[in-house]
Formats: C-alpha cells, structure tokens, sequence
C-alpha cells in the first residue's frame, strides 16, 4: 500500500465509547481524554451531542476552547435544532446521521427512502451554510440496498457534505465484504470521502475498517479500546499500529503513549483493561513459554512484531510452568545472580511444580526464596535495599 496516502482517524470514544451501557465520563474526563486524543495525533475527536444540552454541551464546548490541533466534531440528527446546538458549541465539523437501510427505515423512522434523502440533504445545506465540515453517515449502511446508498452519497455530495461516514451498525460485515462494498461505492461515487465506522459484534471491527482503508476509504472511525455499544467499535490502537505494520502507512502517532491513554479511558470508563488486550495488554510483550522466552531473550523479533516501547510497554519473563532455563537465568541475572546452565536446571521442577499448585506464575520474591531454600543460603538473599 502506498505510503502517501492521506488517512485520518476519526476519535468517537466521546460520542460512541460513551455511549457503551453503563459508562457516563465525567467533564473534567472528557477533557482531558480530548487532550490525549490530541496529543496522540487523532486528527478529528467526536466529542459528544450537543442537542443534549447541560453537562454535555458544557464539556463539548470546553473542548473548543483548548485549542486543540484536531478537529472537534458534533454529532446530530439531520435535524437543524440538532445543527444548532453543535454551532453553539464552537465545533468546526458535524456529523449528520441518519439510516439508510430499509430495515431501519421501516421499523425504526417508520419512513420512506424518500424522506430519508429530504432530511438528509436539508440538514447539510443549513450546516454547509454555516461553514462547517460535514460527514454524512450512513447507519446500517453495510445492510442497506448498494443502488439507494449511491443515491444517498450523490445527494449527499451534491448538497455539499464532505465525507460519508460508512456504518456496519450491528458488525456484519467481515473483509472481503468490505473490500466489494467500499471498492463499488468508490467507482460510483469517486468525489465523496468515505469514512469506515465498524462494529465489532463478530470480532471483526478492526479488521473491516483495515479492509475498508484498502478499499479506498480514507477516513477510519474508531474508540480508545474498541469501546462502544454492545462488542464495541474498532480499536484506536489496534487501527493505527496496523495501518503502520501491515500496510505501511505511519501516521506520526505518539504511539509510546498508546498505553497511557489506555488505561486512562479504562479508568475513567470503569471498563477492565485486560492483560491481553492487543496492542496495550500488560501480557503483549510478556514470555513464559520456555521456547518463546528464549527467542525474546536472544533477539526480541523472533516472538514480536514491534518493540514494546513503541505503546508505551515493557518487555516482560515470567516464569511459571512453561518456563525453561533461559528465562530463569536471565530473571535472575536481573538481581544480580548469575546461575550456571546446571544450577537452573535443579531449579526447573521446582518451579514448575509451585506454578502448577498455586495454580499462575511466579513472584520474584518466591522464586529468590525458592533459591535461598535450595541451594541453602538460609533466608535471607540480598537484593539492592531489600533482603529476602
């Protein structure tokens, strides 16, 4: 993939990461989450609804105050109070959503394609009158008729939008769909932007809104984490470092601070961060299987695809049960104990043994202890200020 391309990322973790059942982030967290967004390198932060007025408007608001290098979004109904509310707020971009799927049109606007279009298109005149940057999106659009979402994005472009925004509402998408899809609506509507917005109900959202990008789309919504509603929305992290790896294409992120924005969105959200989280799980650069942790120790590629300093990690040796005795000589070398090949080997069993009854991996302490025991030391092994 060429490196030129102009991608950017499009942040809605305010908007639709809160929008995740249960999570509400506090002002002073929406802030501060923009000015990490911004920091980072997102190029447009969705920072909420302003048509909700009160707490929300305030912080949307505060938000536009920062001046921030992003972009700073409102996200609307294609409703001119909607419209309004964001101008308010000082926003220089909105999105205007609206369904066009017949699904949606049927059950849930009880409506006409028809109407659909005409709400649409009278949003994004006012908008574009008012100055602003428009994305036009389309929910559900990956289940929507392919001929009417042509239509829409013409409307849309006629009427002055600047982008559409590519919804896979409920995640049905998967990678090769995607390519067809986004490679059709290009051809037929070449002037438009498309944005990728995916749904990870089927674990795929990152994977489709990569698929989307080598389609043609030049825009890729995404959430600190993949928070979202129900599986949640594509990654942030996992987006950007596989633009970066598997195609090529680096956007100049402050990625080392990928696990410090991580965990601060985990906080805030009251959302578990788990230690296998791709990208900025504690456990993406920690090796315990004997084989792994000897190719980590001798040349680091072997078992990783970037370094772990590169999202803000360290390298880690665990032992445990599946530990062999190069890890253990090189735990140990970190205290300033140098085993020899056989003193590691009569540690081994031992080792594995307290593993498999404690049933996880060792201490550092437990295995110092375990070494004063064995090789009669008494109790007590020195270690910096600390004994043991």
């Amino acid at each position: 993939m060429e490196q030129q391309r102009n991608i950017q990322i499009v942040d809605t973790t305010l908007r639709d990461g809160e929008q995740t059942a249960g999570v509400v982030f506090a002002n002073h967290e929406k802030v501060r989450i923009a000015k990490l967004l911004d920091e980072l390198g997102v190029h447009q932060i969705e920072a909420g609804i302003p048509v909700m007025g009160s707490d929300e408007a305030k912080a949307i608001r505060k938000i536009c105050t920062l001046g921030l290098k992003a972009s700073i979004m409102g996200w609307n109904r294609p409703v001119i109070k909607d419209i309004e509310a964001s101008l308010s707020c000082g926003v220089d971009a909105v999105a205007i959503s609206i369904s066009t799927s017949d699904i949606h049109i049927k059950h849930k606007l009880q409506a006409s394609r028809e109407w659909v279009l005409e709400q649409m298109v009278n949003a994004t005149v006012f908008a574009k009158q008012h100055g602003v940057y428009v994305s036009v999106n389309a929910e559900d659009a990956s289940r929507s008729d392919p001929e009417f979402l042509v239509q829409f994005a013409r409307a849309a472009k006629e009427a002055g939008a600047d982008r559409l925004r590519y919804c896979d509402t409920v995640g049905i998408l998967e990678p090769f769909t995607t390519m067809e899809y986004i490679q059709y609506l290009r051809t037929q509507v070449p002037d438009l932007d498309i944005e990728m917005h995916t749904h990870n109900d089927f674990g795929l959202a990152t994977a489709n809104a990569l698929a989307g990008v080598k389609a043609g789309a030049n825009y890729v919504g995404v959430t600190v984490l993949g928070l979202g509603e129900r599986a949640g929305n594509a990654a942030l992290e996992e987006v950007v470092m596989g633009l970066k790896y598997l195609y090529g294409i680096d956007l100049n992120f402050n990625t080392e601070l990928f696990r410090e924005v991580a965990e601060y969105v985990s906080r805030a959200s009251g959302r578990e961060l788990p230690a296998w989280k791709a990208i900025v799980g504690s456990n993406m650069f920690a090796h315990e299987s004997g084989i792994h942790a000897d190719g980590a120790l001798k040349y680091p590629g072997t078992y990783e695809a970037f370094s772990p300093e590169e999202v803000g990690l360290q390298r880690q040796i665990v032992i445990g049960k599946h530990s062999g005795t190069a890890a253990i000589r090189a735990k140990f070398a970190e205290y300033g104990i140098h085993l020899s090949r056989h003193q590691a080997q009569e540690l081994l069993p031992e080792i594995r043994a307290a593993a498999v009854s404690l049933k996880r991996s060792l201490f550092d302490k437990e295995l110092m202890y375990m070494y004063a025991d064995h090789f009669g030391l008494g109790k007590r092994v020195k270690h910096g200020a600390d004994d043991y």
